[in-house]
């Protein structure tokens, strides 16, 4: 089935390659941005999509730009967000206004200008910590750090009588802990999603992101994934910087695996209603995979640096549990992590980068948020 579907955050480096898995697949789609700087640079938007794709330049809480770009869609996968854990914690507003009242704005102008299916980009980053297990091997959900601002000598997480917990993957049935404000932004998302949906005829889909990776992420934004933070110092010829002791443990996921959930979340009947976490279901210290991009990019003697500092909103660990999508989306991570990494690396060596780690870190200390 054909359909024209509008793409929120479509010039996004997530929504540029959904953009295109979804004309691969015989849709038409139009793309709504709003063409950031701090994400986009200065750029003419039309030449980083795809030639078959309608642009429509405008925010997202622009309710008359949002009316005109769902005249005659069917379905909507909803992007438009911004991201970054840190600067979302000093930057409050930005956040909230973007995230919270732009998918307000979408959904109360869904209600006269009805879809199909709405599929919605969430985040791990609504776990906080991840699943644990304790002593006793019973789960433990709230796990939680103490004492950051003191500093610590040992940064994992302990149970209530002080004996350390297991991480585990962490399934969707893990309550949420809400670590920062971009974190509570994705939550506010995803239960407008479900709330506004159902009412009004349209089914709903939230897909809860882990750390996504691949060519064309914007490399200048310090707040962006970790591995192009990592590609950024590296193409500078700095060191990745690493916060707390580098031993960390994320899931990494390919964006054009990402790009195939979100067309599969479109049309799958079993899809309808459901929140699905979409990683590769393995875990990699953030150390080992700062390493492993280093010589990717063949600067091996650029090892990273350890800060031995914590910022406060960030976790320890947290990966993903597959279970739910594969039963229910038939969802598999295919690329492998090697081989995406040597992808990656290619597709820097021919960009250009600002870092601007060193500033996000001052920014970030002068308001208290590194222990």
């Amino acid at each position: 089935m054909t359909e024209t579907i509008l793409v929120t955050g479509g010039a996004g480096f997530i929504g540029r390659f959904v953009t295109e898995e979804l004309l691969r697949r015989g849709h038409r789609v139009r793309v709504f941005d709003s063409l950031i700087p701090q994400v986009h640079g200065v750029v003419d938007g039309s030449a980083m999509l795809h030639r078959d794709a309608e642009l429509i330049h405008a925010d997202v809480r622009d309710g008359d730009a949002v009316t005109r770009a769902l005249a005659g869609v069917d379905s909507v996968v909803h992007l438009a967000a911004e991201v970054g854990v840190g600067q979302s914690m000093y930057e409050v507003e930005r956040y909230t206004s973007t995230n919270d009242v732009g998918t307000a704005v979408l959904f109360e102008k869904l209600i006269d200008q009805r879809v199909r299916r709405v599929v919605t980009a969430s985040s791990m980053s609504i776990y906080g910590e991840g699943l644990y297990h304790d002593a006793d091997g019973a789960f433990v959900e709230d796990a939680a750090r103490h004492g950051l601002k003191d500093g610590l000598a040992d940064w994992e997480p302990v149970d209530v009588l002080g004996r350390p917990l297991s991480p585990v993957a962490t399934p969707e049935w893990k309550r949420p802990s809400l670590a920062s404000i971009y974190a509570l932004n994705k939550y506010v998302q995803e239960r407008t999603t479900h709330i506004m949906a159902a009412p009004y005829g349209m089914e709903s889909v939230c897909l809860r992101l882990f750390n996504v990776y691949g060519p064309g992420q914007a490399l200048s934004n310090p707040y962006t994934g970790v591995l192009a933070i990592f590609a950024s110092r590296l193409l500078n010829g700095e060191r990745p910087m690493i916060f707390e002791d580098g031993e960390q443990r994320r899931d990494f996921v390919h964006v054009t695996d990402v790009a195939r959930a979100f067309a599969d979340a479109l049309t799958l009947p079993a899809a309808a209603g459901g929140t699905f976490n979409i990683g590769s279901g393995h875990h990699r210290s953030v150390r080992e995979v700062g390493v492993a991009l280093a010589r990717a990019m063949g600067k091996n003697d650029l090892e990273p640096e350890i800060v031995g500092k914590a910022r406060i909103g960030d976790i320890r660990h947290c990966f993903c549990d597959t279970t739910l999508a594969e039963d229910r989306l038939g969802f598999r991570a295919t690329q492998d992590f090697a081989a995406g990494l040597a992808e990656l690396a290619g597709w820097v060596a021919q960009q250009t980068a600002t870092d601007n780690v060193a500033q996000m870190r001052r920014e970030l200390e002068a308001r208290g948020l590194v222990a």
